[in-house]
């Protein structure tokens, strides 16, 4: 009998990612599962044919064999298919995890209410000064979390008492369902796949294992960062379960606004009003910058809008100290108001100075 191709079984291309096999296997999985069409032979057969064009598929070597040499190549390798007449739990034992991926149950296989599972992970905002950017900062921060139970040190059950076996699965965890050729291996709905249940739940923890609490932690917070960036903190999410890694604590910082400076990158925005007597003489002036003040000459005749550069006044880049932005200093030219009488007669003098000025160079002062 010749066997159909296992990319025409599955629907895909001969250059279909893992990914997309993936996809097509659940898909097929899900239609022609014996469970879902008892009695139908025919869904069966599809059944069967993906499952085998699966497992070759998804195996890099398989998939090399057979991409070069067909089904003969498999047959020189030793496998020969799937016999569903004499299944073994062995075969069916290789796609456990495939199927509890898929549809969140194991067909044979160990308990998997048991295994290690790693903690969820946690996260929370922190809002931090802008000026604090500059130098970085530590910061203690209150995490709520679960924790293990201090009343029955996780045991879920009243002190003096213990979980007892689930009589349901007899403590496996998993109870097995029989149709037909296969067998499936779900989840015992009474412990959940503990393997256990409590008759007498703990009064603190209501028989859940872990309490809900409030820890300090410290966290460092590098010089640089921006509003927005994430922080991880490795380990100080929830708490594993059965002897799994704790989860991780995600930071998500707010940059709070500064009422002075505005940032550019790793560059400093500001602005510095000064008169218009010293923008036309020339001026020292002190400007804000976030180490203290620092000296700025403005040089005669500076116009509104002129910016000045401070170097390496700004922000460190993140995780490079060495280097560090500059700030940007933009001049505003006050324009006086509430001038007295005598102002007014001075800054009327300096007009008729300088239109005489004008005067004498004739018209070519326009093209100068």
């Amino acid at each position: 009998m010749v066997k159909k191709d296992y990319y025409e079984i599955l629907g895909v291309s001969r250059k279909a990612s893992p990914e997309e096999i993936k996809k097509a296997y659940r898909k097929s999985a899900l239609q022609f599962h014996p469970d879902r069409n008892r009695g139908d032979k025919g869904a069966e057969e599809k059944f069967k044919e993906a499952s085998e064009a699966y497992e070759v598929l998804s195996d890099p070597q398989k998939r090399d064999l057979y991409d070069h040499y067909g089904h003969a190549g498999l047959q020189n390798s030793g496998f020969t298919g799937f016999s569903f007449d004499d299944l073994t739990s062995e075969i069916f034992g290789s796609f456990s995890d495939i199927f509890y991926d898929f549809f969140g149950f194991g067909m044979g296989g160990g308990s998997r209410g048991f295994r290690p599972r790693r903690g969820a992970d946690i996260e929370q905002t922190l809002e931090i000064e802008f000026r604090d950017v500059a130098t970085g900062i530590k910061k203690e921060i209150d995490v709520s979390r679960h924790d293990t139970c201090p009343t029955c040190n996780g045991e879920g059950a009243r002190p003096g008492t213990s979980p007892t076996i689930c009589p349901y699965c007899k403590g496996k965890g998993q109870v097995i369902h029989a149709q037909g050729f296969i067998s499936i291996q779900t989840t015992c709905p009474q412990c959940r796949g503990q393997g256990k249940v409590i008759k007498d739940p703990c009064p603190e923890c209501k028989g859940r294992k872990t309490i809900p609490v409030k820890k300090s932690i410290s966290i460092t917070i590098p010089p640089g960062v921006n509003h927005g960036c994430q922080l991880r903190i490795p380990g100080a999410g929830e708490k594993g379960m059965n002897g799994g890694p704790p989860g991780d604590l995600y930071i998500h910082l707010i940059v709070k606004e500064d009422d002075f400076f505005k940032r550019q990158g790793d560059d400093i925005l500001c602005e510095i009003p000064i008169s218009m007597v010293q923008a036309a003489l020339g001026a020292q002036i002190e400007v804000p910058t976030l180490n203290g003040n620092h000296p700025l000459k403005i040089p005669k005749g500076t116009q509104s809008g002129d910016l000045h550069k401070i170097k390496k006044a700004g922000f460190p880049r993140l995780r490079h100290d060495h280097f560090r932005g500059d700030q940007i200093v933009r001049i505003i030219v006050k324009t006086p108001t509430n001038l007295t009488k005598k102002q007014k007669e001075l800054l009327k003098e300096f007009e008729e100075i300088d239109q005489q000025k004008d005067d004498k160079k004739g018209v070519f002062h326009l093209f100068s």
